[in-house]
């Protein structure tokens, strides 16, 4: 995987303890407390922690790290910085529209402390070079938002015996782990399968509460710090949840499970395989694919009168973010379990935000044997609102 280091750009002359004298003044709170001292400080400056993930959860992360005084941050993601991102990912800036997530965090890194070294990754983590770049890393953070991704980066933190610091967020609610083999059990103990494509949403198409990424960051990046100089009780075989709109907190005790695939007594799991494949991505959703119509396609049979049924599965909320003229408002399960609204004898078009969710529904459909003609809205309402609709908003 491609990437470059950018050492510090301050001159660390060498001070007593290993730290310079701008590290000592930069790091003075730390070094008066009890829990981290000049020990513990040097133990942060000589970490290196990997992040995967620089949206919601790895912008707290990134600051919060680099903040602290961790010597390398390694920083991968394969995106761009969005408008949408902005209302959470609070590392980035209108300034970085348009640019790599990687390149804008690295320099808002660099810009809040020049002692970190920044190593950055613009690429999607894949099996084939996982093992070799989480070896260079001391703690690996899981600040990613899909479920290939956490899996991958399981099993190659269980083969590499490094501890995973796990968290998750959706609309008001998530979720923190520490999964350290070595120590407790790993992911896969706690999710032995992952769920079914078809019924999982993101943040994307969910929502989320702009402040809760900041809280669940901020949580795991108090992990990472307690992991790396050896102190506090690290959430080993503990989840923690959180629902940030009633602001309750929840433990869940978690266990080792001896007939775990990958830390279990006989683990099956000896190297990385195709995660896409092994979360049912594949079989769920490139291939095949559903018959799809564009935006402007459909604009222009709508125009011509044609008799289109219309269905829109989005969310309620959703749905006041603009909608298609004519179209009937049906949930996805509702849809799935019930056919509500479709109609064999009528031409039927599925929409969702992006395309993703609706051409599920519709092979879905297609398996279960239903007749009538579907069509998918290829890029779905955000494609509307850039080729037919530009007053609806792209979200």
């Amino acid at each position: 995987m491609p990437g470059h280091e950018l050492k510090p750009a301050v001159p660390a002359e060498a001070s007593p303890g290993g730290l310079s004298r701008g590290e000592a003044e930069r790091y003075s709170r730390h070094l008066i407390l009890p829990e981290i001292g000049r020990e513990g400080q040097e133990k942060l400056k000589a970490a290196k922690v990997l992040l995967v993930g620089l949206g919601g959860l790895g912008s707290p992360l990134a600051m919060y790290l680099a903040a602290a005084g961790v010597g390398v941050l390694g920083l991968v993601d394969d995106d761009l910085v969005e408008e949408s991102n902005l209302q959470r990912q609070v590392i980035h800036a209108v300034s970085a529209l348009g640019r790599p997530k990687t390149e804008s965090a690295r320099a808002r890194i660099l810009d809040l402390n020049p002692y970190v070294a920044v190593r950055a990754f613009q690429a999607r983590l894949t099996s084939a070079e996982a093992l070799d770049l989480l070896s260079g890393f001391d703690v690996i953070v899981d600040a990613s938002d899909n479920f290939p991704t956490r899996y991958l980066l399981n099993d190659a933190c269980v083969l590499l015996g490094k501890p995973m610091i796990y968290g998750a967020i959706y609309r008001c609610e998530g979720q923190v782990a520490v999964f350290d083999a070595r120590r407790g059990g790993c992911l896969r103990c706690l999710f032995p399968e992952p769920p079914d494509p078809r019924f999982t949403a993101t943040c994307g198409e969910g929502g989320v509460l702009g402040v809760l990424p900041g809280i669940v960051g901020g949580i795991q990046a108090n992990e990472a710090i307690k992991l790396i100089v050896g102190g506090g009780e690290p959430l080993i075989d503990r989840l923690l949840t959180l629902d940030s709109w009633t602001m309750r907190f929840h433990e869940f005790g978690l266990a080792k499970n001896p007939s775990c695939p990958a830390c279990g007594l006989e683990p099956a799991v000896t190297g990385l395989i195709d995660y896409e494949e092994f979360c049912g991505l594949k079989k769920h959703g490139q291939s095949p694919r559903a018959p799809s119509i564009s935006a402007r396609a459909l604009k222009a049979r709508l125009d011509q009168g044609e008799p289109l049924n219309i269905i829109d599965i989005r969310l309620p909320q959703e749905l006041a973010m603009g909608r298609l003229p004519g179209a009937a408002s049906v949930p996805l399960a509702r849809l799935i379990r019930s056919l509500e609204g479709l109609d064999p004898a009528r031409e039927t078009v599925l929409v969702c935000k992006k395309g993703e969710i609706s051409e599920t529904a519709i092979l879905e459909l297609m398996e279960q044997g239903y007749e009538g003609r579907l069509l998918n809205l290829a890029g779905g309402m955000n494609a509307w609102a850039r080729e037919v609709d530009p007053s609806i908003p792209v979200y």
